[in-house]
């Protein structure tokens, strides 16, 4: 996620109006969290993830050189991380938090 929070943030602007800059002081966690799961496919997150995701033969021969080089590369990097066990998504979760935490200037 944290590789990917240039495209968070310009999603939550586009999708919520929201400047994450300003708003994490105010915003809790869970409130963060559930408006990440509702970013819709849209914005610009969404539309990495959905190429990233794609595995369907017909619409990936359609793909540009581009696309495939964002789905290939994503694939590539996590293809190792497949089994990730509670406690490490967990702490994983935790240092995202934390980061962002740091980035609004702590609260």
């Amino acid at each position: 996620m944290i590789e990917d929070f240039d495209l968070v943030v310009a999603s939550f602007q586009s999708q919520y109006g929201i400047r994450l800059s300003r708003e994490l002081n105010d915003m809790k966690w869970d409130e963060f969290q559930a408006l990440l799961v509702g970013i819709g496919p849209e914005t610009p997150l969404g539309n990495i993830v959905s190429i990233r995701a794609e595995d369907d033969p017909e619409i990936l021969k359609h793909f540009t050189r581009e696309q495939h080089q964002i789905r290939n590369e994503w694939r590539s990097r996590h293809a190792r991380d497949v089994e990730v066990s509670k406690e490490t998504m967990d702490q994983v979760l935790d240092q995202l938090k934390n980061a962002f935490i740091s980035m609004a200037g702590g609260f």
